[in-house]
């Protein structure tokens, strides 16, 4: 009996072993299982938050701009019953820049188009009549406010930008019948300007194109 038993000794070590790293491989699994799942709730939890937090700030642009285009903007010029015949001649506009009245049969281009040189006041009129906002300054402005309204005019569609020289202003923001001079290119009126006039409501002919006029 006693040699039966040695001989069974070693199948039962190796039985014992192999239990055990099974008993081993199921504990690292169940940790692999607890980790896996750990790290797909704390990824669900931030596309969520992130989510909440993307939508959060598209409702607070959603009612900036609402808010931008519902009221009016301080220090606003406005002019009304605006004549819009094409004419080939220089116009003597009433505003400096104009804001509108009668033009020239081109547009000018203003889809993010940036002048550095004036441009014909007949052709930017077209464009204001298009739905553009027309960016302009004077030697007065500073190289910062200049780069900074460029960065801007280039990142949005229906709006152009030049230099006009004999403007009252360093800086001034055109739409059709509307004009405003702003203190600087951080000015508040900037973007609201920009957010309620481009194509806005005050457009002629909203929807006409601001490409394949003249490109000076």
């Amino acid at each position: 009996m006693a040699s039966a038993k040695n001989q069974n000794n070693p199948a039962a070590a190796r039985r014992a072993k192999l239990e055990e790293a099974r008993r081993k491989e199921r504990a690292r699994e169940r940790r692999v299982r607890m980790i896996t799942i750990g790290a797909s709730v704390a990824v669900v939890a931030a596309l969520v938050a992130g989510g909440g937090y993307l939508m959060v700030q598209a409702n607070e642009k959603e009612k900036k701009d609402e808010q931008a285009k519902t009221s009016p903007v301080t220090g606003e010029r406005s002019w009304d019953k605006l004549t819009q015949e094409h004419v080939a001649n220089k116009v003597d506009y009433p505003m400096n820049p104009p804001v509108g009245g009668d033009h020239n049969q081109v547009w000018m281009n203003c889809n993010a188009d940036v002048y550095t040189q004036e441009i014909p006041k007949e052709n930017a009129v077209h464009s204001l009549e298009h739905g553009a906002v027309w960016v302009t300054y004077n030697d007065k402005a500073s190289d910062a406010d200049i780069e900074a309204l460029t960065k801007k005019v280039k990142s949005t569609p229906y709006s152009l930008m030049s230099p006009v020289k004999d403007q009252k202003d360093p800086l001034m923001l055109s739409a059709w019948g509307k004009q405003v001079t702003v203190k600087n290119a951080s000015d508040d009126r900037v973007d609201q300007f920009f957010t309620k006039y481009v194509q806005g409501p005050q457009t002629p002919e909203p929807g006409a194109a601001c490409t394949g006029g003249l490109d000076k």
